[in-house]
């Protein structure tokens, strides 16, 4: 049986809706991200984190949830410290996506059947939403952010560009436009909802 593991990164987070403390929105979004992850039935959860975010870490944490310590919110060192976990794929996703269903999640790691890597892109707001690998991480893999990276970049390194595969994308949750695309039908997201009165 194939070991998966999902890891939501504590990506810099610098907006918050006017009157929400940027912590707390922060904190919001993270944790929404972590409890879907909770309850992903083909995939473990975890969390990647830098020194510095460790006490938000270990505050949205599930018991027993993984917790990657990583000097910077880059991808390699979290896929690395998985396949040291014994996982056979992982998927590193954004923690400021608190509304993104288990749907998409799955999109992203199916194509790694025949494909090496997959990604999710940002959204209109660019960078990636997430990635996916087998592992190890194929060593052509270049260590990048969420937040400035793009499939294109990713296929530049590998052997051949299909060796890339885009999923659907998923938006983040970045300024006010991003603000204005949650959509309220969508059932989770509870902490960020409560915190904008929702």
């Amino acid at each position: 049986m194939t070991r998966r593991v999902v890891v939501a990164m504590l990506v810099p987070v610098t907006w918050s809706p006017p009157g929400v403390d940027l912590r707390a929105w922060r904190a919001a979004m993270a944790e929404d991200v972590v409890d879907l992850l909770a309850r992903l039935a083909q995939a473990e959860a975890a969390i990647a984190t830098t020194p510095g975010d460790r006490a938000l870490a270990d505050e949205i944490a599930w018991p027993g949830t993984r917790i990657y310590e990583i000097p910077e919110p880059t991808v390699l060192p979290v896929l690395t410290a998985a396949a040291a976990d014994g996982f056979d794929q992982a998927a590193v996703i954004a923690a400021d996506a608190p509304d993104v269903p288990g749907m998409t999640l799955g999109k992203l790691l199916r194509p790694l059947d025949s494909k090496a890597v997959a990604v999710a892109p940002g959204g209109a707001g660019g960078g990636l939403f997430g990635v996916a690998t087998g592992l190890p991480a194929p060593d052509w893999l270049v260590d990048h952010d969420l937040d400035s990276a793009s499939p294109q970049l990713l296929r530049r390194t590998a052997p051949a560009p299909g060796d890339v595969t885009s999923t659907p994308h998923w938006r983040r949750l970045r300024g006010p436009a991003d603000l204005a695309t949650l959509d309220v039908a969508l059932e989770g997201w509870e902490n960020t909802r409560a915190l904008l009165g929702g």
